[in-house]
């Protein structure tokens, strides 16, 4: 869970850094809602992305059912962190798919990355959880 300093913990982010951090999240959890709801709601943008990226029709709602749990798992404190891991796999998929397609390497093929370091980052801000976790095993 989240404690602003002053808690007594000298290791927990500041109340500044916790809302900076909400407020990264913020920007990519805005995005993923969008993009979960164009395929949950099985829309032709959707269905002609995933044509040009070599996927049947059929795919759409699968994919937006996988993004919805991944969502509603990082918006829950308990398991942002589980959620994060998850997501940094799912980009890397639709890395490896751009890349395959061809996809402009900017606007395309890298902006999962970009996502995946918003999620990242924002969670880094406000989870002292992952804090402890990172900062544990790179002392290993």
């Amino acid at each position: 869970m989240t404690t602003p300093q002053g808690s007594g913990n000298a290791d927990a982010p500041s109340l500044r850094a916790v809302w900076t951090g909400r407020a990264v999240s913020a920007l990519a959890v805005l995005f993923l809602a969008f993009d979960t709801a164009v395929k949950l709601l099985q829309m032709p943008l959707a269905a002609e992305a995933n044509a040009k990226l070599g996927f049947t029709e059929s795919t759409v709602l699968i994919v937006g059912i996988i993004e919805a749990v991944c969502l509603a798992l990082y918006l829950l404190p308990r398991t942002s962190i589980l959620a994060v891991v998850l997501w940094t796999g799912y980009f890397g998929g639709a890395i490896a798919i751009h890349l395959r397609a061809g996809s402009p390497l900017l606007s395309h093929t890298l902006f999962p990355l970009v996502i995946a370091a918003l999620l990242w980052v924002g969670l880094w801000l406000r989870d002292l959880r992952l804090r402890r976790a990172v900062r544990t095993a790179l002392s290993v």
